[in-house]
């Protein structure tokens, strides 16, 4: 079947002189035909050859095929100049020789001449190739996604109360949750993200934090770099307010009490009235000469019992 908006492998099966006519694997009679005009046609080209084309109506409103691939396929989303403007919508330059019309119910905001948007692209009811700036109804939700994984993605919309709608790798519909965003985000903006939950529908719900284990052991290597450039020490800990650990650090309160917490099972540093600082190595080396000298003396000691 030839697909409308799609670059897809078609066989050569008639030679004219104008170009050549191209047929899908599966029709097997070759009744659904489309035209390459002979000025795209590779040279040497014979029947039976096959050809990797892009489908859309020319200027006559005929299904053709290129060999050109323009800058949006269906389910992919890219910014396109306005090249043109009038009363019924505008149209994108998108890399073909027939401009690509974006209606005007389709446009969200104010649309101007050489202006770039980000737009997808979709069938109308008229079986014509349209842009339209209401990327949901263009966004796929068959991502190969897994949860944790890191991607890029462009934010396209954002919503009070819900958050920032983004496009991952400008084909997948994902969300940002409201609480996760920590500073503004803009639309056109690309963010690295993780994707923390695939739901049913295959929408990702995404995070601009790490994994919580992940984001721990960086707040921790936050910590730590920021009290060696203070000289060992930072004037807080746990009896702190969050409005002081937020502008000394940069983080929440919980996310410094989590990460503090294990800098100092791992004898990093050592939180005390005043504040926090570094364990020096002398002092390291200090508490584990004083364990290991626990051990041998109760193991010594059992030894002799033995022997007794």
């Amino acid at each position: 079947m030839i697909k409308l908006g799609e670059m897809q492998e078609l066989e050569v099966v008639k030679k004219v002189d104008f170009g050549v006519y191209l047929k899908s694997a599966d029709d097997v009679k070759g009744e659904d035909k489309v035209l390459l005009p002979l000025k795209q046609v590779p040279e040497k080209t014979n029947i039976g050859d096959r050809i990797n084309v892009f489908i859309y109506r020319d200027s006559n409103d005929r299904i053709i095929a290129t060999v050109k691939k323009p800058r949006i396929v269906i389910g992919e989303i890219d910014y396109l100049k306005v090249v043109q403007m009038t009363r019924i919508g505008a149209f994108l330059n998108w890399g073909l020789e027939k401009d690509l019309f974006l209606p005007f119910k389709e446009q969200v905001g104010d649309i101007k001449l050489n202006g770039e948007y980000l737009v997808g692209l979709y069938i109308d009811k008229s079986q014509r190739l349209c842009a339209t700036m209401n990327l949901f109804k263009v966004l796929r939700t068959d991502s190969p996604y897994k949860v944790n994984d890191m991607v890029k993605a462009t934010v396209f919309s954002l919503k009070r109360g819900l958050g920032a709608m983004v496009a991952v790798d400008g084909k997948y519909l994902g969300l940002i949750h409201e609480g996760e965003i920590l500073k503004p985000l803009h639309p056109g903006q690309i963010v690295e993200v993780r994707v923390s939950h695939i739901k049913e529908d295959g929408k990702l719900d995404l995070s601009l934090k790490d994994a919580p284990r992940l984001q721990i052991d960086k707040d921790g290597e936050k910590i730590v770099s920021i009290i060696v450039k203070n000289g060992g020490f930072l004037p807080v800990n746990d009896d702190s307010s969050p409005e002081s650990i937020k502008e000394v650090l940069g983080i929440s309160k919980s996310s410094f009490k989590k990460a503090a917490g294990r800098l100092m099972k791992r004898n990093v540093i050592e939180m005390t009235g005043k504040g926090i600082r570094l364990i020096d190595d002398d002092k390291k080396n200090g508490n584990r000469n004083s364990q290991r000298a626990k051990q041998p003396a109760r193991y010594g000691s059992a030894r002799q019992d033995r022997k007794k």
